[in-house]
């Protein structure tokens, strides 16, 4: 860990919403003039999309019915945690972006000059100087395997993990809209990506500081019927801190700023759905402004 050069990690499955908790940092850096290098988790897959795709047919041919951009074989993990524990030293280090799509393939030719396309990674360069943190959002913000610990090098770690079937049908519904994918083969990568899943994303939250579990207060038994997905109103959030003391987390305060919400353990603290956003506000502006703090 790094007082000078501080590393905050939000990381939660694909579908989980880990998008909600980068607006609320968004917001947070926008009012309190926080300069911060903004890594994507994408940008340390292994393999382009076209490249994936062969690696996948070439793995199922060997018998592995599971690679998936979950696990070891398709990331860089090596790299991710030398990223992390440069920029914790010096402040410096290396990062490359994922393209996800035309608009942002333009974007980036235009910044380098290059002529990528959507699926493709853009050249490895510096992160520029004088950053006031780095924030890492993705898979595998605390991923562990073997000799590789990124967790290690992180100041702040937050895991973004609704209830399983609520992330399923997030993921159905997400992947469907965008992507036009169908229901079963959103199912099938589901069930490829499992025993990574199991093994390299849940093992993480474990390790965060605070996880955000949105939980549903509506049938979700059978996520792949679900008509729609379940709104803010018709869920709570269940907010668990590893180590309240560590941030000097002021539960009165939070029960006082966040209506209707209580403690169900010394630790969690139950928010309405519609409040998350605020609550996450609330609770993390004041800890990056005392890691901030400590800095200078």
């Amino acid at each position: 860990m790094s007082r000078k050069h501080p590393i905050v990690a939000v990381t939660g499955s694909s579908g989980a919403g880990t998008s909600t908790v980068k607006n609320a940092f968004e917001h947070i850096f926008r009012r309190e003039h926080i300069n911060p290098v903004i890594i994507e988790g994408d940008s340390f897959h292994r393999y382009n999309r076209v490249e994936m795709k062969q690696a996948m047919k070439e793995a199922a041919a060997q018998g592995n019915n599971h690679f998936s951009h979950f696990g070891p074989e398709a990331n860089l993990f090596d790299k991710l945690e030398e990223m992390f524990k440069t920029y914790g030293e010096t402040g410096g280090g290396k990062k490359r972006y994922y393209i996800h799509n035309e608009e942002e393939a333009d974007s980036h030719n235009g910044r380098l000059g290059t002529s990528l396309k959507a699926g493709e990674f853009t050249p490895w360069e510096d992160i520029p100087d004088s950053t006031d943190l780095m924030f890492y959002e993705g898979l595998h913000g605390l991923v562990t395997d073997g000799d590789v610990n990124a967790a290690q090098h992180v100041d702040l770690g937050i895991g973004v993990v609704p209830i399983v079937n609520l992330e399923w049908i997030q993921k159905i519904f997400r992947d469907n809209a965008e992507r036009g994918y169908t229901a079963e083969a959103i199912v099938d990568t589901m069930l490829r990506r499992m025993p990574d899943y199991v093994h390299y994303i849940t093992p993480q939250f474990s390790k965060t500081d605070i996880n955000f579990q949105r939980v549903p207060t509506v049938d979700t038994s059978n996520p792949f019927i679900a008509r729609d997905i379940p709104t803010p109103d018709e869920s709570m959030v269940v907010i668990r801190f590893r180590d309240p003391q560590k941030f000097g987390v002021d539960f009165p305060y939070l029960l006082n700023m966040l209506h209707d919400s209580f403690m169900s353990r010394r630790n969690t603290i139950v928010v309405p759905g519609g409040k998350m956003g605020l609550a996450m506000e609330v609770i993390l502006a004041p800890i990056i402004s005392g890691m901030l703090e400590k800095q200078r």
